[in-house]
């Protein structure tokens, strides 16, 4: 019981983080656009990530998808920590790393999911 709530924990903070920054990336907020200017991505890759990211808190909320929107949360998030630590730098216009933090911590959860459905990512695996 216990790990089914910690399971739902860390699927609403992965997907909450998530789905709050989307109103950013849709709206072209100027950090959003800062942001993907900086990585040379406008207006494309905020919008695609923005998609991106959508579909994964879609999928991590939905138990029997859970690992797949993890995987993908993995990915999408692997990609903002490393964005921030080659490019953007930790502190992106003043922000003290609150972005970065976010990308952390969606990122943990993400690897925390993937390995707590780690039987049904082995068992698609042996099913060829």
């Amino acid at each position: 019981m216990k790990t089914e709530q910690i399971a739902w924990i860390l699927r609403i903070i992965a997907s909450a983080i998530l789905l709050q920054t989307l109103y950013f990336k849709f709206t072209a907020a100027p950090e959003s656009v800062y942001i993907f200017s900086t990585l040379g991505i406008e207006p494309y890759g905020r919008i695609g990530s923005g998609i991106a990211e959508l579909i994964v808190a879609i999928l991590i909320l939905i138990p029997k998808t859970t690992w797949l929107g993890a995987l993908g949360g993995c990915g999408v998030m692997t990609g903002a920590v490393f964005s921030h630590l080659f490019v953007l730098g930790i502190e992106v216009k003043g922000d003290g790393g609150f972005l970065f933090s976010l990308a952390l911590i969606t990122l943990v959860c993400c690897l925390i999911l993937l390995y707590q459905n780690r039987n049904i990512i082995i068992n698609l695996l042996k099913t060829k």
